[in-house]
């Protein structure tokens, strides 16, 4: 210690600054004593390794002021202490860490050069002051404070922030003060440094994890509600904002709609809406470009929606060379968003832009698959009106039918066209394709069939007549086979035409016989004639007509169950009524089937002759 005091390049280091007046400022700073006795220099020492030590013990900075603070205590019983850091940016002093101030002090900015930490700061000299009256240009933060004591904080060469100590008597501080803490300063600059340098550190990590984060999560979530939810949540990690919305470009009506709003600690109701030119957020738009306002109440382009807001700062999303919309973070303290911010915020909006159009893709997917399955369902519920309610009623014979789409709707037709009293047309088809649009051409042969029923055509002639009238209707690629029969009950006869299904067969006395009538689809060529052929019945017959959904039906293992299996099927139970046979073939082609989907739609008609 007596060497500091006895070398005069080394004290002029620590001595106070003065002013430009040197008799004012005798009148109010003490210079640091230049003895000291041997008891000050071992007071000194132990509180220096005592100092360095508890600094040395922490990297957490809230912790490391508040040590260094009781520490300070311990040799200067103040009541009233702060640490100010520097704001590279702003180049302003903030209140880190205090005591004995007020709430509204705490808030303050105080530039370089300003008041007695401004001067301390920007000359990085410390000053002792006696009487805080006699200071021109004082800042008076507390009207009972008498004396102060401010010390600069330098690490290498470079000024972190200022040391502040206040008392409410005159005269309070002394020489032995001012000189231990020039002497501590740079320890605790250097402490202060590298705990920021940590919590920086820390901080980018903590980044990292959580644009990983988001890279993997986001894009996960497909309902916008939760995401918008999801992204407040994620950001609030990064940043800690107050006020935080995600609002989205109204393209067709101009306008930004608020889809999610936070404000301290709470979801607000979304709904509000701006014109794409009002704001900063429209002006975040119109320059597409971050945009980050310290105080919002000196920027003429501000649109005031929260009255507490002092500090924003706004993001274009883009898509796609657009803008689909902007994240808008707000906060109650001026300058509060800084540089990391807008390069946390910026990395992020092109991600949670992917994320939240990939949202609205699906979302209007969903829409229209939903109003699809209204439609199918629509057109599933008019296909079943168009199948006869019932099956007819003949005293020598009985029928049955039954039907069952591949999907919600199919393209297989079946009918009954009752000619007169005694005679009944059965009509199976099937029509190329699948869905929709084979239950739609479907509708329209079954339209023109009937419309031709009262005609009383016979089968061959029933057939070159849709046939004739789907050329007329032609669509590319649309067909459809047909089976057409005509039951006469006086005499028990059938006569058959095909166009193309499966043909006919029926089992007589335990033998099984197929009436190997064949012919062209329908709709595919022009001027086709089709043969008719014509089955004398006796009672105990039963025919079956199937649709090739039947036939070509396929297990786990890829066989089809065939026309043998199903001839063989239908005479082990051509005793049942026509009903029970229909029954009994659809049951056994669905254990074939086991847990195979099937491809196609399956329909069954049976005739049993009584």
């Amino acid at each position: 210690m007596s060497e500091l005091s006895d070398n005069p390049q080394m004290r002029a280091e620590h001595e106070p600054m003065l002013t430009s007046d040197d008799a004012e400022a005798e009148s109010f700073i003490s210079l640091p004593a230049v003895g000291e006795s041997a008891n000050a220099q071992e007071r000194d020492i132990a509180f220096l390794l005592e100092l360095t030590e508890t600094l040395n013990t922490t990297l957490d900075l809230r912790t490391l002021l508040n040590r260094t603070a009781e520490l300070i205590r311990r040799v200067i019983p103040y009541r009233i202490f702060a640490i100010l850091l520097l704001d590279e940016s702003s180049r302003e002093l903030r209140m880190r860490f205090q005591i004995g101030h007020t709430p509204e002090i705490e808030r303050m900015h105080i530039p370089l050069g300003e008041g007695v930490v401004g001067r301390v700061a920007k000359s990085k000299q410390a000053m002792l002051i006696n009487d805080v009256s006699q200071v021109d240009g004082y800042i008076p933060a507390n009207e009972c404070v008498r004396s102060e004591l401010t010390v600069p904080l330098i690490n290498k060469n470079r000024l972190i922030g200022v040391l502040d100590i206040e008392s409410e008597e005159r005269d309070f501080f002394r020489a032995d003060h001012l000189r231990l803490l020039t002497l501590t300063a740079s320890r605790i600059a250097q402490s202060i440094q590298n705990a920021r340098l940590y919590s920086r550190v820390t901080r980018q990590t903590q980044t990292l994890e959580v644009l990983n984060e988001i890279s993997v999560e986001l894009t996960s979530i497909l309902d916008l509600d939760k995401l918008f939810e999801r992204i407040g949540m994620l950001l609030r990690r990064l940043i800690d904002y107050q006020m935080f919305s995600i609002m989205l470009v109204d393209e067709r009506r101009q306008r930004l709609v608020t889809r999610y709003r936070w404000r301290f600690g709470q979801t607000a109701l979304p709904g509000q809406w701006l014109p794409l030119d009002t704001g900063l957020v429209g002006a975040a738009i119109h320059e597409w470009r971050l945009i980050n306002v310290p105080d919002v109440h000196k920027d003429s382009r501000y649109y005031m929606i929260n009255p507490e807001t002092r500090s924003e700062m706004v993001v274009p999303l883009f898509y796609k060379n657009r803008v689909i919309g902007v994240l808008d973070m707000e906060h109650v303290r001026t300058g509060f968003f800084q540089e990391r911010h807008e390069r946390t915020l910026t990395t992020l909006a092109a991600q949670i832009a992917i994320a939240i159009e990939n949202a609205r893709l699906y979302q209007q997917v969903l829409r229209h698959e939903q109003q699809l399955e209204r439609d199918l369902q629509m057109a599933r519920e008019v296909q079943l009106r168009l199948l006869p309610a019932r099956c007819p009623v003949h005293e020598n014979a009985e029928f049955a039918a039954r039907f069952l789409p591949a999907r919600s709707i199919g393209g297989d037709l079946y009918d009954f066209l009752e000619y007169d009293a005694k005679h009944t047309a059965i009509v199976l088809g099937d029509v190329s394709g699948k869905a929709a649009p084979a239950a739609l051409f479907a509708a329209l042969v079954s339209g023109i069939m009937r419309s031709a029923a009262n005609q009383q055509l016979s089968p061959g002639q029933m057939l070159e007549h849709l046939n004739d009238a789907l050329q007329e209707r032609k669509l590319e690629s649309q067909y459809v086979t047909m089976l057409f029969a005509l039951w006469n009950d006086e005499n028990r006869t059938l006569q058959v035409a095909n166009a193309g299904a499966v043909p006919p067969i029926f089992c007589r006395g335990g033998e099984v016989t197929t009436l190997h009538a064949e012919g062209f689809p329908l709709g595919m060529f022009a001027d086709v004639k089709y043969e008719e052929f014509s089955v004398a019945t006796q009672p105990g017959d039963a025919f079956v007509f199937v649709s090739d959904g039947i036939t070509d039906a396929e297990n786990a293992q890829g066989e089809m169950y065939g026309t043998e299996r199903l001839t063989g099927f239908l005479c082990s139970h051509r005793n049942l009524p026509s009903g029970e046979i229909a029954d009994a073939i659809f049951a056994d082609v669905a254990r074939f089937q086991g847990s195979k989907d099937r491809f196609d739609d399956e329909t069954i008609l049976v005739l049993r002759v009584r």
